[in-house]
């Protein structure tokens, strides 16, 4: 009796830590990413004043943090699986999660919760396709393409890799988010789609800065290998420029609310960013608080437009 409930508190215990595993490969902190840009595309179609489908709604919410999910986990078995995970020096926002480095036997599992969210996502799609129309077919393709080849074949590809999170996070999420709660097509979405687009893009582009020589080692070739830190800054400032432009010019022509503007103060926490990146590219220790700022402007810009197009 007493050997079954050793054994017993030991498969548990296993269990557990899988359970740890999985939820560290997931990158849950990166997930609320997701709902802040199907955020963003619901509060355009208040804005514009628009009956909301609330089942499309939860069913665009599911499967966009089932395709985050995904890429997490899919991108987190590979990693570790080409021996990046144990070249990288780790921090809060960059070199994986280091989960399957601590806990290499639940490696299939990771596999399998990756491949599984994937089939969460498409199903969600299908059903998303039923309910609204073919019009999404290419915004889910598109959503796919990335998922499947992100890991195998954007990250070698400099530019690609720059623009992919911004177009899946920003775009796809958002235009795709408003078309399936509305029925329609509009400019709205479109318009502050351009956002995540420039900012999700840059969230990982500095997140790419520790990881230049381990990344390089693998085979990798996103745009701080190809280019350098000097000139990946140079297109971080670009971006951040690029995103107070798509505010200051939606103010400007009344295409957003006065307040909006708002949205410029998180914004800044981008401007302090670049200005890190620029002095501490090659320090990983000193980079470390500005990859958080860079984190707050990537989050906090699109909740912020997003509370004020909701609130009208």
């Amino acid at each position: 009796m007493a050997l079954l409930d050793r054994s017993e508190r030991e498969r548990g215990i296993m269990l557990q830590g899988f359970a740890v595993t999985l939820l560290r490969a997931m990158r849950v902190p990166f997930l609320v990413l997701t709902p802040v840009c199907v955020f963003l595309g619901v509060a355009a179609a208040l804005h514009n004043h628009v009956v909301i489908d609330m089942l499309n709604l939860v069913l665009a919410l599911i499967g966009a943090v089932a395709a985050h999910m995904s890429v997490n986990l899919l991108n987190e078995y590979i990693d570790w699986r080409s021996g990046l995970d144990a070249r990288t020096h780790r921090t809060p926002f960059s070199g994986g999660s280091g989960a399957l480095i601590a806990n290499p036997a639940a490696a299939p599992m990771v596999l399998r919760a990756g491949i599984t969210a994937l089939v969460v996502a498409v199903t969600t799609g299908c059903w998303l396709i039923d309910r609204s129309g073919p019009e999404i077919v290419p915004i889910g393709i598109a959503g796919i393409v990335i998922i499947m080849t992100y890991s195998t074949w954007i990250n070698r590809h400099p530019v690609a890799c720059l623009l992919a999170p911004g177009i899946g996070m920003g775009p796809l999420v958002i235009i795709g988010t408003y078309r399936v709660v509305t029925g329609a097509f509009a400019l709205l979405p479109v318009f502050v789609s351009l956002l995540p687009l420039f900012l999700v893009s840059n969230l990982l582009l500095l997140n790419q800065f520790p990881d230049r020589e381990a990344d390089s080692s693998v085979g990798r070739r996103h745009f701080p290998i190809v280019y350098g830190f000097r000139l990946s800054a140079v297109v971080y400032g670009i971006f951040v420029a690029a995103a107070a432009t798509v505010i200051v010019g939606g103010l400007a022509s009344a295409y957003l609310p006065p307040l909006s503007s708002v949205a410029l103060i998180p914004l800044s926490a981008g401007v302090v960013a670049c200005v890190g990146a620029s002095i501490y590219a090659g320090n990983t220790e000193k980079l470390v608080p500005y990859l958080a700022m860079n984190a707050v402007a990537a989050v906090l810009v699109p909740l912020v437009l997003a509370a004020v197009l909701a609130i009208g």
